[in-house]
């Protein structure tokens, strides 16, 4: 891996792995303690809709998944909070326009369509520094928001009702948590792409909400795994040839069956009576 660090596209890649893991440590333990990893699928498709805008209006495709995602999340937050019931078709129903509005833009666009697998299959090997930057800044404000916020968050994640006796804006943090979250999903679209994003922003997470009880210990836990299941499907793809992004999740899913099966069998052991 030290001799491949030579490159600077390979510094880029490990530094653009390590800003998406802390991103995906704080969110996604959030996403995995309130349950709602089937919006956070649906913002990563319906943001598709913004990259066929930056397409077809020639403008950086990420600025118009980042609006798309933040508009996204915001309505399917919305839709999540006044529809209990049904929320889940109608969130289905807004990824898939979204994917299809996505599509089509492309489709009315003319000339080739540099870069387009990237935002489906992600390419870590090819962001560029002024994304870094901008990966950098989106971390400060999911920190500096879930900093001032994290009492307030905990409230509505784990007693909503509690939460609302205490004259705290319930919806409002909810829909504060979405938008965090689509701007987490835009950034790790860049290294993983759409179709695998899911499995970066919980994984991790998951591995630590088995082996942590505290959410901020969570948080920490999620952060570095995601470092370390970063850097080796890294140092694996350099090695062998093979695709970043697809290897990044095989790493994160084989640590995470490991983890269950670790997890399953101390607490056997645990619960076993003695002779």
């Amino acid at each position: 891996m030290l001799d491949a660090l030579q490159f600077d596209f390979m510094q880029n890649a490990l530094m653009a792995g390590i800003l998406v893991s802390i991103a995906c440590g704080i969110i996604g333990t959030f996403v995995v303690v309130n349950r709602i990893v089937f919006i956070s699928g649906g913002i990563a498709h319906a943001a598709y809709g913004g990259i066929g805008l930056g397409y077809f209006f020639q403008f950086n495709p990420i600025w118009g998944a980042i609006a798309f995602g933040l508009i996204s999340a915001l309505g399917m937050g919305w839709v999540e909070q006044q529809t209990k019931q049904r929320g889940d078709t109608l969130i289905g129903v807004m990824w898939a326009i979204g994917m299809a509005i996505g599509i089509i833009l492309i489709d009315f666009t003319e000339g080739y369509k540099a870069g387009l697998e990237s935002y489906l299959f992600g390419s870590i090997l090819a962001v560029p520094r002024s994304d870094l930057w901008l990966m950098f800044g989106v971390d400060c404000v999911i920190i500096a928001l879930i900093a001032l916020l994290y009492k307030e968050l905990l409230a509505i994640s784990f007693d909503p009702v509690f939460a609302t006796t205490r004259n705290l804006p319930v919806r409002s943090l909810y829909l504060v948590l979405v938008g965090l979250i689509a701007l987490t999903v835009v950034m790790v679209m860049q290294i993983v792409g759409l179709i695998m994003v899911i499995a970066l922003l919980t994984i991790p997470a998951a591995i630590a909400s088995q082996w942590q009880k505290k959410i901020t210990a969570m948080m920490g836990l999620a952060s570095l795994l995601g470092i370390s299941f970063t850097t080796t499907g890294l140092w694996l793809s350099y090695r062998f040839n093979l695709t970043s992004g697809a290897t990044i999740i095989l790493v994160s899913g084989i640590a995470y069956l490991l983890s269950l099966g670790l997890k399953a069998y101390g607490d056997r052991q645990t619960t076993q009576p003695e002779a």
